[in-house]
């Protein structure tokens, strides 16, 4: 797995491989139409599961909440929940070892900024703390798993779960060895170029950039400002916030891989455990970070009940609707959204989807953001492309400004003129 012209991570080899077809990996690909899909693994996989729901899949419990014990609220990007069920799981003794993401120590010489490592200690997991929006991939760590026996968790996205539970159906090593899959709730995968872009913006050297920090936390400041800083070689730092970034609004779509315009799943449906941030009120407004968990396996949901018994979390449990509004977006996007998108035509691979094609029930509003988001995303790589061939980061700025701005007045102003130049204006005094 290398990265292509964009910024993307893609499978290199000669052609004869890469034109060759494959059974196994018809099987196992989370986007092969050929592929089990995330209904089909969670019955499977969570069998005595009591609730069935259609947004979240089958599961145990839902909570909202934060972890209380000891400083992993303050150590993540959310409420702390991810790094302490790895740990947990690891502290009794149920595991040997957890594929989680870190920061490579010299992302310059290494090639990439973040990579897949196995933690086997406490304070390992605790590297792993953080997003992390940023091109991974599986297959390093997933050799490690192979050539080391052992019992093992692994923290991911949706589609990096459903391809660890997909190869864990097609082979008995990895149904033995990965017994734990820890899930993230997921909008989209970034471009490496996302990391560039800020670096372009806050006027610093790319090649200087030795840490990104895409949230750094202030428990003074609501949780959904995000902020970005960037810490550099000579030990300097620099940050700004993502509302006066050229393509900082999340929901746009610059820099998202093609394939995540054809994901329906939001929550990660086919792991033991999932987690995000719950974007509802009061709690994005809690700038110490607060998390929605859904625990799907009965020995998982028990661990976090112990722990709320014995006040070492501090969850409420919710339903369904809880935690689906508080990813209202995401749903929107891919469930409406992708319901709509695969009533576009296209060539080569048709994706098989669980929603069906519709173009009746989106408004006309809504089809013009999903349009947009969609076109952005393209636009995003390849503006940047050219502008970094052409060595002219202004000119990617300048666009990214203008369609930001554009985006932004047709999405929550009916294409405002006035409030699409009030917001061009806002992004160019930054």
């Amino acid at each position: 797995m290398d990265f292509d012209a964009y910024g993307q991570l893609k499978p290199q080899g000669n052609s004869q491989w890469l034109n060759s077809s494959s059974e196994s990996f018809t099987r196992t690909c989370p986007f092969s139409p050929g592929s089990r899909n995330e209904d089909f693994l969670g019955a499977q996989l969570f069998p005595e599961a009591p609730i069935l729901d259609n947004a979240l899949g089958r599961f145990q419990s839902a909570y909202v909440g934060h972890v209380s014990e000891e400083d992993f609220r303050m150590q993540g990007s959310s409420g702390g929940m991810v790094t302490w069920v790895a740990t947990e799981l690891l502290r009794q003794g149920l595991i040997d070892g957890v594929a989680h993401v870190i920061a490579t120590q010299d992302p310059q010489e290494d090639g990439r900024y973040f990579r897949y490592r196995i933690a086997r200690t406490e304070a390992e997991i605790r590297e792993g703390a953080k997003s992390r929006y940023y091109p991974i991939e599986l297959s390093e760590v997933l050799s490690l798993i192979r050539d080391v026996p052992g019992r093992y968790a692994v923290v991911g996205i949706p589609c990096f779960i459903k391809a660890v539970q997909l190869l864990r159906k097609e082979d008995p090593l990895f149904r033995e060895r990965i017994q734990y899959t820890l899930g993230l709730f997921c909008g989209h995968m970034k471009s490496a170029r996302f990391v560039e872009s800020f670096a372009w913006q806050m006027d610093v050297p790319v090649d200087e950039v030795e840490r990104v920090e895409y949230r750094q936390k202030d428990p003074s400041r609501p949780a959904n400002w995000y902020n970005a800083k960037l810490s550099l070689r000579n030990g300097d730092s620099v940050n700004r916030d993502w509302w006066h970034l050229a393509d900082g609004d999340w929901g746009a779509g610059f820099y998202m891989n093609s394939a995540c315009n054809y994901c329906d799943d939001v929550v990660a449906e086919t792991s033991d455990i999932s987690f995000g941030d719950a974007w509802v009120e009061p709690y994005s407004s809690d700038g110490r970070g607060t998390n929605v968990v859904v625990v799907r396996s009965p020995l998982v949901d028990r661990l976090v009940s112990n722990a709320i018994q014995e006040g070492r979390l501090q969850l409420e449990q919710v339903d369904a609707r809880f935690v689906e509004q508080t990813q209202a977006a995401g749903f929107r996007q891919r469930r409406e959204g992708l319901a709509y998108r695969l009533t576009w035509p296209r060539s080569g691979v048709q994706p098989r989807k669980r929603v069906t094609p519709d173009d009746k029930t989106p408004t006309p509003q809504r089809k013009l953001i999903y349009r947009m988001r969609y076109y952005l995303s393209i636009g995003s790589h390849k503006m940047f492309w050219l502008a970094r061939q052409l060595q002219t980061p202004q000119l990617y700025i300048d666009w990214a400004r203008m369609s930001l701005a554009a985006y932004h007045g047709f999405a929550y102003h009916q294409g405002n003129f006035k409030e699409i130049k009030n917001r061009y204006e806002q992004l160019k005094g930054h």
